[in-house]
This record gives C-alpha cells, sequence and structure tokens, in this order.
C-alpha cells in the first residue's frame, strides 16, 4: 500500500511536468492504488483511484485508439461501482468494456476475445443485479460460446474462465426457471473445476466449492439429498481455508 501511495506521488509529479511521456504510468499507479485499497476495504478511496485513472486512459484512448483502447477497455470499474450499490453506473461501465472489446476482438481475436468473454460475464451479473433477467442470459451465453473453442485450443489458460462463466450462466438460466438447462451447466463447471483442483489445490479448491454451493443450490427443488450432499462438499473444502486464515471464519 505505501509503496503503491508513493508511486503516484512520483508519477504525478512527473505527469505534471511531462503529461505525455508520463501520465500512462501514472494511470497504470493508480490502477494499483485501487487495487491495494480494495483490499484493504477502502472502497470508496479505491473507487476515486479507479475513476481517475479510467479517466487517464479515456483521454489516452481518445489520442492513440490503438495504443490505450485495451487499457480502458479493461478497466473493471463496473465491479467497484457494484460493491458499493451504484448499479446503474456498474452497468454502464460494463456496458462501455463489451463496446471496446468487441472491435478489439474481431481485429485481434487471439488477443482479445477471451478479455470480451471476461467482460461479458461481468455484463451478465451486472445486469442480473437490476432485474434484466433475458439480456443477462444472452450475455452469459455468449460468454460460454467465446469461451469453449478458446478452452479446447489451451485448456491450462482458459479452462477457468470457461468455468466462471458456466457457474454464471447455469445461474442466470435458474433465474428464469431452466432447471435442466441450469442444472447442466452447473454440473460442468464442477466437473472442470474438480479437475482443476486435482491438478493444482492451492489455486483451485475455492472456485470448486463456490461451483458447489451453486450446483447444490440448484439441486434443492429437485433432488434435496442430493442438494445437501452437494453442500455439504462445498462446505467440506471450504473449512481448510477457514481454518487457515487469521482470525478464522470471520476473516474469510
Amino acid at each position: 500500500m505505501a509503496a503503491s501511495e508513493e508511486a503516484v506521488r512520483l508519477n504525478r509529479a512527473l505527469a505534471e511536468a511531462r503529461p505525455d511521456a508520463f501520465i500512462p504510468n501514472l494511470a497504470m499507479s493508480l490502477n494499483n492504488l485501487a487495487n491495494r485499497l480494495s483490499d484493504l476495504g477502502r472502497r470508496e478511496d479505491a473507487l476515486a483511484a479507479a475513476e481517475e485513472a479510467v479517466r487517464h486512459y479515456r483521454a489516452l484512448a481518445e489520442a492513440r485508439l490503438d495504443a490505450f483502447t485495451p487499457n480502458l477497455a479493461a478497466y473493471n470499474l463496473a465491479a467497484m461501482l457494484s460493491d458499493l450499490g451504484r448499479r446503474e453506473e456498474a452497468l454502464a461501465a460494463a456496458e462501455e468494456s463489451v463496446r471496446l472489446y468487441r472491435p478489439l476482438s474481431e481485429a485481434r481475436s487471439d488477443a482479445f476475445t477471451s478479455e470480451l468473454a471476461v467482460s461479458l460475464n461481468t455484463l451478465a451479473n451486472r445486469l442480473s443485479n437490476l432485474g434484466r433477467r433475458e439480456e443477462a442470459l444472452a450475455a452469459a451465453e455468449e460468454s460460454v460460446r467465446l469461451y469453449r473453442p478458446l478452452s479446447e485450443a489451451r485448456p491450462d489458460a482458459f479452462t477457468p474462465g470457461l468455468a466462471v462463466s458456466l457457474n454464471t450462466l447455469a445461474t442466470r438460466l435458474s433465474d428464469l426457471g431452466r432447471r435442466e438447462e441450469a442444472l447442466a451447466a452447473g454440473e460442468e463447471a464442477v466437473r472442470l473445476r474438480r479437475a482443476l483442483a486435482e491438478a493444482r489445490p492451492d489455486a483451485f479448491t475455492l472456485e470448486l466449492a463456490r461451483s458447489l454451493l451453486v450446483l447444490g443450490g440448484l439441486h434443492k427443488e429437485g433432488n434435496p439429498e442430493l442438494a445437501l450432499s452437494t453442500l455439504r462438499e462445498g462446505i467440506v473444502r471450504l473449512s481448510p481455508m477457514f481454518a487457515a486464515a487469521p482470525g478464522g471464519l470471520s476473516a474469510m
């Protein structure tokens, strides 16, 4: 945190003297500061730093479209706004990210299709928060469609992202009462994350637990016993993490 704050101070002074050379560095350091503030639960301060970074990247992208549009598109301002209950603004940020990534993905699919898939998954969640369920489902479905060929070509790199989008898709289908399709998506997410967790438990056990909890919730109506066993497995997978966290469960 202290290092991030110092970097912002230094880059701000440099940018004031030579804005053409150092505003990109200032924007990057503000992005790092926003992430550190967010890690510490200082959401308002994190959002302020993030919004300043976005303002700089927007101006840079207007001057040099090819160089800085990816930086602007990548900015996950939607999540920070959503965390503060600013749902309409969060949706606008998510929509802008998708708009920016579409032409980038069309021009350089190898570099930006995965980023478009991520932004669509974010958009699905922001639309759902505002009760726009059909549109949320469409965004989630597109995210999964984009991730599938990426995961087939490079499973190590893109299977985790596919699992995230499948989890979102399962929830969005459930919101619309499409239970069988929701179960299929939820079960696929669990299968993928189970394999990931077996290979790298430190990185993916938490993600597997999340998918199990989602799937358990989907089973509640049709198969309460299976719901209970699935939820129990998810909780068991989480238990060692609760024990290892400083302060136990209250710290997670």
